[in-house]
């Protein structure tokens, strides 16, 4: 997770654009013969673009755009935290 990368699909794309991504990079997971790293990137893919998604519908809420973005990387953190 990159918020760097979040804030710039939030900010360049559109939440049907990411969804369509989405679905597409899901796809490619199952294809046979796709490698373990090659699943490592494109799971850091889908989780960037799920954020994006999410600070969208976080700004449509009325949050600003750092504040959906911050909330946003804590959801992330805590989970992570919980499986650790």
């Amino acid at each position: 997770m990159k918020l760097s990368i979040i804030r710039q699909l939030y900010q360049t794309s559109s939440p049907e654009k990411l969804s369509a991504t989405l679905d597409v990079l899901e796809s490619v997971t199952e294809a046979r013969g796709i490698k373990e790293d090659e699943l490592n990137v494109i799971g850091e893919l889908i989780t960037n673009i799920c954020g994006a998604i999410e600070v969208h519908q976080l700004v449509n809420e009325g949050l600003r755009e750092s504040e959906a973005l911050n909330v946003f990387a804590r959801k992330v953190l805590d989970s992570i935290d919980k499986v650790s």
